[in-house]
């Protein structure tokens, strides 16, 4: 027996018919007893007589809309985090699938901040920041005139609120201090729990444990961190210390309710906080299979979901350590995006070829990592010194085909640089010394600087001397694009007089810190690596205060960044003058680029290019991008979408 319902209407219209038929002078009630495919047996009411209706009066039935198609989305990775724990690693891994488990307070994209999981950016213009003048006396921590937190006692020195440097006898001295207020958006757990302000005082809190394996800078130059009320949170810097990021001084709340009852040293190992971790972002997780991937569904309880957000209904990260594997299965519609850890600038031609055919899109994006060539200007073993004239380096640069650089190994995807910042960074300067690529100026400079070849066998001599300028140049082992600059490098030289010779090194031994490491031991002729850029130009690497050496001769001991050994008066003034000022002021942008234009003058390295961050996608990805400044791609989980 069918059980098909009929439309109402088409019922009605049959059984009325035979109804007349078939009744008495008496209206008769028929009632519908069963349906069959071709028949509907009724009754007359108050009679055992029945009725066979043998044809029906078929009516289109109104058509329904098909159910809306799951959203679900799937991310291949290369590389597998090893926590979730926002205190017990670093790995981008693991930041990009923290953006779909935490909500981001703050957002660095296009070399400037932005609020997100917080009210707004504070600021001193909007009063939501102030300079204050304390008094400060013996016991209190202070920040000394090296910028270093110390407790004041007699014979401290320390900067003044007239910026006069003071040495504490007793007497009371009167000191700046910022006080920061940031309010947090109305927020809640996975748990359906809100967010409070007391939640970030606790991640300050972990922050700050010594069992804790994090930076403690800002943990100790910071007086106080407390919740004024629920949404509201006020950080006060120790006297003296004036942070260029101080809007940035709000810590990611951490559950409270959920973590409190574990120790610091637990945190790290906990499932509650590594591995299944109670967020406030889109997504919560269901499940990680250690290996092969972390599952996802929507949070019920995101604060924005009456914005119809997240887009998606789950998320799932995948792990492919091969390349090849990773990309295979985003054209198979296995994966929906590949991220930049599972991809390089060597997949270009395959990328760029499958755009072409419509089946994926790339993502090439200059980044703030940047390749560069640095010269030994103050070796400290005793070889050598090449580079101390500044016509050398400059004449070096000029004899360095950089743009060919880019367009043979970054496929034209980025671009020369000239400084430590790239130039659509909003302070880059103008007037800055950008050195062509010209040969013969090249040549030019090196017969002005003494170095000419005095015995005619192609190779220029030392003008102290006379030794042929043969110099090598250490980098990296095992990385392919370094091969290949320096490859390059060592090509243009010979049209300049000059031999290199390649010397490649284990990453663990090139980078190792002094005396033994050959590069910042500062026992090389010509180092290449890359450097990190970002929001703020970080002139810091430049400055004399961080040429490493033995610490009774050098500031910064073996750990200072400075390896080239460059030293030059008026440069460190215009960068500490930059780093000692605050963001939005005329003495802020006026110091950076003054330093940079120094910098680029006296080329104490020569800048290469950027690298670039690699993605893609499948075409049916939307709001998905890949950020300059904003190191994970996937930052703005909360409005990917699938075009279904």
């Amino acid at each position: 027996m069918l059980n098909k319902k009929w439309p109402i209407v088409a019922l009605i219209m049959a059984l009325g018919l035979l109804v007349l038929a078939a009744c008495t002078a008496e209206p008769q009630v028929v009632t519908v007893i069963e349906t069959r495919i071709n028949e509907v047996v009724v009754t007359v009411e108050g009679t055992n007589t029945e009725i066979v209706v043998t044809e029906i009066v078929e009516v289109t039935a109104v058509p329904t809309e098909a159910p809306m198609k799951s959203k679900d989305l799937i991310i291949c990775m290369a590389q597998e985090p090893e926590t979730l724990y926002p205190y017990g690693g670093s790995m981008l891994a693991m930041t990009a699938v923290l953006h779909s488990v935490y909500e981001n307070l703050l957002t660095t994209r296009s070399y400037d901040y932005q609020a997100q999981g917080i009210e707004k950016v504070a600021s001193l213009s909007d009063g939501d920041a102030v300079i204050n003048v304390v008094e400060v006396n013996a016991g209190d921590i202070v920040l000394d005139n090296t910028d270093s937190p110390v407790e004041l006692a007699d014979g401290v020195t320390v900067v003044n609120a007239d910026g006069d440097e003071v040495a504490f006898d007793g007497t009371p001295i009167m000191m700046e201090q910022m006080v920061v207020q940031i309010t947090l958006k109305p927020m809640f757990w996975s748990d359906g729990e809100a967010v409070t302000a007391d939640d970030s005082v606790y991640a300050f809190e972990l922050a700050g444990d010594p069992d804790t394996p994090t930076s403690k800078f800002a943990i100790d130059r910071t007086a106080s961190y407390v919740a004024l009320d629920d949404l509201t949170l006020e950080w006060t810097g120790v006297p003296g210390f004036r942070d260029s990021t101080y809007f940035t001084n709000v810590w990611s709340p951490l559950p409270r309710h959920q973590l409190g009852s574990f120790t610091a040293a637990e945190l790290l190992e906990a499932q509650e906080s590594s591995r299944m971790p109670m967020g406030s972002g889109p997504f919560m997780i269901t499940e990680w299979v250690a290996g092969d991937h972390i599952s996802m569904v929507k949070n019920p309880y995101y604060y924005r979901s009456s914005e119809g957000l997240p887009h998606l209904d789950s998320v799932t990260y995948k792990f492919i350590p091969d390349t090849n594997a990773l990309i295979a299965q985003l054209l198979a519609g296995s994966c929906d995006i590949g991220t930049q850890d599972g991809m390089d600038v060597g997949q270009s031609p395959f990328l760029i070829q499958a755009e072409d055919s419509g089946l994926l899109v790339p993502y090439f994006q200059t980044g703030t990592v940047f390749e560069h060539i640095d010269f030994g200007i103050l070796p400290i073993d005793g070889r050598t010194v090449w580079f101390d004239d500044v016509k050398v380096r400059q004449a070096m640069t000029m004899c360095t085909d950089r743009q060919s650089m880019v367009d043979n190994i970054l496929y034209g995807r980025s671009e020369v640089i000239h400084t430590y910042i790239p130039s659509v960074h909003p302070l880059y300067p103008e007037g800055l010394t950008e050195w062509p690529f010209d040969v013969d100026a090249a040549n030019s400079l090196l017969d002005e600087a003494g170095f000419v070849d005095t015995d005619a066998d192609g190779i220029r001599n030392h003008p102290t001397t006379g030794e042929n300028f043969v110099v090598t140049l250490g980098t990296t082992s095992g990385n392919e694009m370094r091969q290949q600059l320096t490859q390059i490098f060592k090509a243009n030289m010979e049209s300049c007089g000059i031999e290199i010779t390649l010397e490649y090194f284990p990453a663990g031994e090139w980078f190792g810190d002094g005396p033994d490491g050959p590069l910042f031991g500062r026992k090389f002729d010509l180092g290449e690596f890359a450097w990190l850029t970002g929001v703020s130009p970080s002139c810091n690497l430049y400055i004399t205060d961080e040429i490493p050496g033995p610490p009774e001769e050098f500031t910064a001991g073996w750990g200072g960044a400075n390896e080239s050994g460059w030293s030059n008066a008026e440069f460190d003034g215009f960068c500490k003058a930059a780093l000692g000022s605050l963001p939005g002021t005329d003495e802020y942008v006026m110091n950076h680029e003054e330093a940079q234009r120094v910098w680029s003058r006296e080329v104490p390295v020569i800048p290469l290019f950027l690298r670039l961050k690699v993605a893609a996608a499948r075409p049916e990805v939307k709001n998905f991008g890949v950020d300059p400044t904003e190191n994970s791609e996937l930052w703005n989980m909360f409005e990917i979408d699938l075009d279904n």
